[in-house]
């Protein structure tokens, strides 16, 4: 392995650098935060790519028989690296997304009506470099694996080269700026505001006839996107916008996938675990005390707090699969954590992983989040695809890392928007009890959705 350690570049900067190289992963701490926004990742010019596509795994294009859960733990451990503690944790290792209808290689769900846009269920590079940025020491550095070489003096000196390469990039003088449109063409919904509303008044329904406890219900909202529309600008102005401790932005040609989501699904450090579910949300007020005054109804929401500790037994159950026995805790219950346009209530559930398991086992145990589907969660999915009608696609999915090293991170795709040729799609939507208020859902995930509409009306000048 080749480390270096580098002068302290901001890493949005560092991404104008390495925006044109193919297969860009930026894992972004655009919001800085004490315990969450510590670390942020670049890499880009992977060596290989898994898939998963209807179920059934490829790797370079090869179709892999077999279960892909099982084929990614095999192609994870081709690649195995110490941890080095010195260093951010994401050290080489695959990157990108697990799409929410990944569910299907778990359970047996109905397929929704509507495939949406037809992605693939996983899109994971595996990235021999990776350029990571330490937040609270204003630290850099490019880690070179020398990944796919084996014979041992061929690997350190692709590292050595790799690395060489990246320096170079990153110190080559910045192209101008170049701020184009970020607008888009008229927004539809697969709901109306009606039919949202009907929808949850279903859901209730089945929750007081006694088929499930908690479901989330989203409406999806696409638009077409103009033809000098610049998917980096629109990113740089959605991370200014609406700040995030688990942003991302993924580039895969004409696909981006540009996330804000506040929510962390799993962390993983090679021993501890953590999910970080969010459950309870209020739009927030530019008055100072009327924001207050809000933020004081959600911590005292008999409703919320109730759709919160509901998620956080599910979670507690989905971690006691693969944790050992009694490590499985929750530190923080119910916590006020506060974003741009929205305050949240936030749980952290920890525990500790069994010997014989690893990070695919734990993503594996959970996915997808239970904050993101209800409770019972098999029960939950079964009526959203009902409902919802069409794919969710990377929406309530997973974005981040599974290191060589073993560590993971990843987050709840929410806030999070997809944007393939010229169409733009994104998803808002929230936990439906028996207790809620069927219009007051509604507004919810408009609140939600705020910010992404905003960030598509324009640019900011200086903002990439």
């Amino acid at each position: 392995m080749d480390v270096r350690e580098l002068q302290w570049i901001e890493p949005i900067k560092a991404l104008r650098s390495l925006a044109q190289r193919p297969h860009l992963a930026f894992l972004d701490s655009a919001a800085r935060h004490e315990a969450l926004g510590r670390y942020s990742y670049l890499a880009c010019e992977p060596f290989s790519t898994y898939l998963v596509t209807d179920g059934q795994a490829s790797w370079n294009g090869e179709t892999l028989k077999g279960d892909p859960w099982e084929v990614l733990r095999t192609l994870l451990a081709r690649y195995r690296e110490e941890h080095r503690p010195d260093l951010p944790p994401f050290q080489g290792g695959a990157a990108g997304f697990f799409a929410y209808d990944l569910n299907r290689t778990l359970e047996r769900l109905p397929a929704p009506a509507d495939p949406g846009q037809r992605l693939p269920q996983s899109v994971l590079h595996f990235y021999d470099v990776v350029v990571s940025f330490d937040h609270h020491h204003n630290r850099c550095w490019i880690v070179s694996t020398g990944w796919p070489e084996q014979d041992p003096a061929r690997r350190t000196e692709r590292a050595r080269r790799r690395a060489d390469e990246f320096a170079a990039l990153l110190a080559r003088p910045k192209s101008p700026r170049i701020i184009l449109p970020g607008t888009a063409g008229a927004w539809h919904s697969n709901f109306s505001r009606e039919s949202y509303i009907a929808a949850v008044q279903r859901v209730v329904e089945l929750i007081l006839a006694g088929d499930v406890f908690q479901a989330n219900i989203a409406q999806r909202f696409n638009a077409r996107v103009s033809p000098l529309f610049d998917p980096l600008t629109f990113y740089c102005q959605l991370r200014s916008l609406n700040p995030a401790p688990f942003a991302a932005l993924l580039r895969y040609g004409e696909l981006t996938i540009a996330s804000s989501s506040p929510e962390r699904f799993l962390q993983f450090d090679g021993r501890q675990v953590e999910t970080r579910p969010i459950k309870g949300t209020i739009a927030r007020s530019a008055d100072s005390k009327e924001d207050q005054r809000r933020a004081e109804i959600l911590l005292a929401s008999e409703k919320d707090r109730a759709e919160n500790i509901m998620i956080v037994d599910l979670l507690r159950n989905d971690l006691s699969r693969v944790c050992t026995a009694d490590s499985v805790e929750v530190p923080a219950l119910c916590d006020l954590e506060s974003y741009a346009s929205v305050h949240h209530l936030v749980s952290i559930v920890g525990g500790e992983l069994a010997a014989g398991k690893d990070a695919v086992s734990l993503l594996r145990a959970c996915f997808p989040g239970g904050s993101v589907t209800g409770a019972p969660k098999v029960q939950a999915m079964k009526i959203i695809a009902d409902i919802e009608q069409v794919a969710r696609e990377v929406y309530c999915g997973a974005i981040g890392f599974i290191g060589f090293n073993g560590h993971m991170d990843t987050n709840i795709a929410i806030r999070t928007v997809t944007i393939d040729h010229d169409l733009a799609v994104f998803h808002a939507g929230g936990g439906v009890t028996a207790m809620s208020d069927p219009e007051a859902e509604y507004e919810e995930t408009l609140a939600k959705a705020q910010r992404i509409f905003e960030a598509f009306q324009g640019t900011t000048p200086g903002a990439f």
